[in-house]
């Protein structure tokens, strides 16, 4: 179990989460073959694949790793989750800013600044059925957990992403491309929602293991 993860450590950490997403190309396909096109799986393989390859350089903090990712993942990804994944990590390395290690607070502070720039860039809130549906909540709670150190942050961060997953199936979509679907979209959980789970759930594994 890590209270902190060094740079080293974080790299680590992002290979395990870009692997858990390529892991679950076919998942994402499916979920958003129910209310999309049917792409996102392959999109966010793409981009977390590229992810994997920019660990390689091994950037040398913890900011300048997070910031590589949304670069990478911007770059290859590809349409709505390459933008909007890849300013959740590009905007939400500048919480890591001046830190030496990945810590509670700072792992806190990367999701409330990625929900602000993500929600910014996109012009979406949550309850419109979207990956925000996920990250809102585990940012509220990463950030009233952070004090009870770095894994209790990343578990809560997580349920409460599980938890927006399954709130999203009673969504109806008003953006993206399922907001054709109207009330067709509802008992699907939202695609973006899933990865951001994923994610969530790939750091949470290896900060407790």
């Amino acid at each position: 179990m890590h209270n902190s993860l060094t740079p080293a450590q974080t790299r680590e950490m992002l290979n395990a989460v870009s692997q858990r997403i390529v892991n679950s190309v076919d998942l994402l396909t499916t979920v958003d073959q129910a209310i999309g096109d049917g792409d996102h799986g392959v999109g966010m393989r793409r981009g977390f694949a590229a992810v994997l390859e920019q660990m390689e350089t091994q950037p040398e903090t913890v900011e300048a790793t997070f910031k590589a990712a949304g670069t990478a993942i911007m770059a290859k990804a590809g349409g709505a989750a390459g933008a909007v994944f890849g300013t959740l990590f590009r905007s939400g390395s500048a919480a890591f800013a001046g830190r030496g290690n990945l810590d509670a607070e700072g792992l806190a502070g990367f999701l409330q600044q990625g929900l602000k720039a993500v929600e910014g860039r996109g012009g979406s809130r949550p309850g419109m059925k979207t990956m925000l549906d996920a990250l809102a909540p585990a940012a509220s709670v990463a950030a009233a957990t952070c004090q009870q150190g770095l894994p209790a942050t990343a578990r809560a961060a997580a349920a409460a992403a599980i938890a927006g997953v399954e709130a999203t199936k009673s969504m109806i979509a008003t953006t993206g491309k399922a907001r054709t679907l109207g009330e067709r979209s509802l008992g699907h959980p939202d695609p973006g929602a899933v990865s951001m789970s994923l994610i969530l759930q790939a750091m949470l594994d290896y900060i407790a293991a």
